[in-house]
């Protein structure tokens, strides 16, 4: 089997759990073809650069697949006929990352910051 990154920008006016429904979906497609997906991070709504079919934000997802070729030109060939789907980019890679993406985890960073900085309950109430 291949090891794959693929990453998937749908539209901005889906929701976010519209958005990992077809993460699911593309999850199905592998496992009914003998594969498996190893991690899937959503990183939301981001903005992007240009428009792309007249929309100026996407929901990107990334998946980290070990799939045969076959199930993973039957995943491209579905999203190529779904209208919710702006561009999607298939690698096939040595290895695959597990660790969280270098977005998902400054985010983690800054929220352990802002957890560190907030005074807790008990401070509150002695002041």
């Amino acid at each position: 089997m291949a090891l794959y990154e693929h990453t998937v920008m749908t539209r901005q006016d889906i929701s976010a759990q519209q958005a990992e429904a077809l993460n699911d979906t593309i999850k199905a497609i592998i496992e009914a073809g003998g594969g498996s997906v190893a991690k899937i991070e959503y990183w939301g709504l981001r903005n992007l650069t240009y428009r792309v079919k007249k929309n100026r934000k996407a929901h990107y997802s990334l998946l980290a697949i070990d799939t045969p070729p076959a199930a993973m030109a039957e995943v491209e060939r579905q999203l190529g006929i779904n209208e919710d789907v702006l561009r999607w980019l298939t690698v096939r890679v040595e290895e695959l990352d597990l660790e969280l993406s270098p977005l998902l985890a400054r985010r983690e960073r800054e929220r352990e910051r802002e957890r560190d900085r907030a005074p807790r309950a008990d401070e509150v109430e002695a002041v």
